[in-house]
């Protein structure tokens, strides 16, 4: 059997589409595997994510052959193999709790990744408790006046490394806009998310002393705007007057963990799909 490939679209909305692109890969042999669409009716846009197996057409002349009919509809597209592992630099910090997790489910093969490199801006002392094998890892510290050349710095390494995808775990610096718009729509980063939101140091010591009923995480798409880049998954866990500040960091890592896990999962399989300020989730 030929390697699967995904095809991603979204166009504005029509009569048709999902007839017209599915009689086009019939017509060339190929079996649908999985195939999901959405109509935002408020924006009169149309998204869709097909998985299928090619047979014995190329990708290139599917690429070729699909590229005229993308153009009638004005579609923005793309054609990826579905199960090639995208190559990612991650970036952290001091606490490495999602970094450890992430790197545990790739090593299992939960994550279809290769981890090309491993960015901080602290010494690799500081995530000791964190087993990086061979990756490649760059302590590239930051300070105010050095922010600019640290930033060139871990541009410099994405693109030698060919970076697919840049993952912030629990990285605790923020973008500047240069480097947000640089890595528009391939960055994820994991925020802790309440009601109410808590900004600054120690926000589950925050929620403890306001008794909040409920903690949770935010995996997001990184933009200009400070936690407010394009949703990609959330979770949250309900707590009680019982919890201490130290059980609710724990709690908190947990869902952390597993947010971000995700969010990463659903960008390397081509399931999440920009759609404004929002995002189009096609889960599986």
């Amino acid at each position: 059997m030929s390697e699967a490939l995904v095809l991603t679209l979204s166009c504005a909305d029509r009569p048709g589409i999902t007839a017209r692109v599915s009689s086009f890969l019939f017509e060339r042999g190929g079996n649908i595997l999985e195939a999901q669409q959405f109509n935002d009716r408020t924006s009169d846009a149309f998204f869709m994510r097909v998985e299928f197996d090619p047979g014995s057409v190329s990708r290139e002349q599917i690429r070729r052959e699909f590229a005229p009919l993308a153009g009638e509809l004005g579609m923005d597209w793309k054609l990826a193999l579905r199960d090639r592992p995208r190559r990612v630099l991650i970036m952290v910090s001091k606490f490495d709790h999602c970094l450890a997790d992430l790197l545990y489910r790739w090593r299992i093969g939960e994550l279809s990744m290769d981890p090309v490199a491993i960015v901080s801006n602290h010494p690799r002392e500081a995530i000791e408790h964190t087993h990086l094998g061979e990756i490649p890892f760059h302590h590239l510290p930051i300070t105010r006046e050095s922010k600019a050349a640290q930033e060139a710095q871990v541009r410099a390494i994405a693109e030698q490394t060919n970076a697919e995808l840049v993952v912030l775990a629990r990285y605790m610096q923020i973008l500047s806009d240069e480097q947000a718009a640089h890595f528009a729509g391939r960055c994820i980063n994991i925020h802790h998310s309440f009601l109410p939101g808590f900004k600054g140091a120690k926000p589950y010591h925050q929620a403890h002393e306001r008794g909040v009923k409920m903690i949770g995480a935010t995996a997001h798409y990184v933009t200009a705007d400070l936690d407010e880049g394009p949703i990609i998954h959330q979770a949250a866990e309900p707590i009680s007057h019982a919890d201490t500040p130290d059980e609710l960091v724990r709690k908190g890592r947990e869902i952390e963990n597993r947010v971000l896990a995700e969010a990463v999962r659903l960008h390397l399989e081509e399931r999440v799909l920009l759609n404004g300020k929002r995002t189009v989730v096609f889960r599986g």
